[in-house]
């Protein structure tokens, strides 16, 4: 279990698999925000996630969730949400403009759907030796590089010209499709826009698989 504190609340607590992107996400979105969390790291190889105290707390028996002073939410794209609809200021996250928002909704589908079937996914294999259709997986991720490689060479980040929650949602497994066997070298734009998120203040990154990468 790890502490971050960074003011007077009181920590949320953070369960998680510190090599999932789903989690990292989370950890991202708290970070950025300047919230105090602490993680509680789930043993996954041995079952802890489906041990009956944990399914009382997320009855999928799946990482990541949160416990904000005893409201509990778990998926990653509905806690950032959350955490950005509670506690940031204005619309930077998830901006007012009904273009803009539906920009942001589109990516957060994004990253549930091609995101999570291509780097993810990709990663999954490589990693974790899940028995995933590996070929499939990579010919996903490509297609959506070539998706995102001409966006990012016209704007900034994925719903404009600042950030939100839709590069928050993207960036943890993009930038780790490299340990996927997938590599981002073709990809300056794409490289670019992590790049702008790493230097994002709060950034924190996630922990990287001791794997050779592509």
């Amino acid at each position: 279990m790890n502490a971050h504190f960074s003011n007077t609340q009181a920590p949320i607590k953070l369960y998680r698999n510190p090599m999932s992107g789903h989690c990292h996400r989370v950890e991202l979105m708290l970070s950025f925000l300047n919230l105090p969390y602490e993680t509680i790291d789930l043993d996954m190889a041995n079952g802890a996630h489906k041990a009956p105290d944990y399914l009382k707390i997320n009855p999928l028996g799946q990482v990541p969730t949160i416990d904000d002073n005893g409201f509990v939410m778990a998926d990653s794209n509905a806690i950032i949400t959350y955490l950005t609809q509670k506690y940031s200021d204005g619309y930077v996250w998830w901006p007012k403009e009904p273009e803009q928002a539906a920009e942001v909704q589109r990516w957060l589908s994004v990253a549930a759907g091609e995101i999570a079937q291509g780097p993810c996914a990709v990663r999954l294999v490589k990693v974790f030796g899940m028995k995933l259709d590996y070929d499939r997986a990579k010919s996903i991720t490509e297609s959506l590089f070539a998706i995102l490689e001409p966006l990012l060479e016209s704007r900034q980040y994925l719903a404009g010209d600042h950030i939100t929650l839709a590069d928050v949602a993207g960036y943890s497994y993009i930038s780790h499709a490299p340990e996927g066997g997938v590599s981002l070298q073709p990809y300056p734009a794409i490289r670019a826009w992590l790049e702008r998120i790493e230097a994002h203040p709060g950034f924190v990154g996630m922990k990287r698989s001791p794997l050779p990468t592509a």
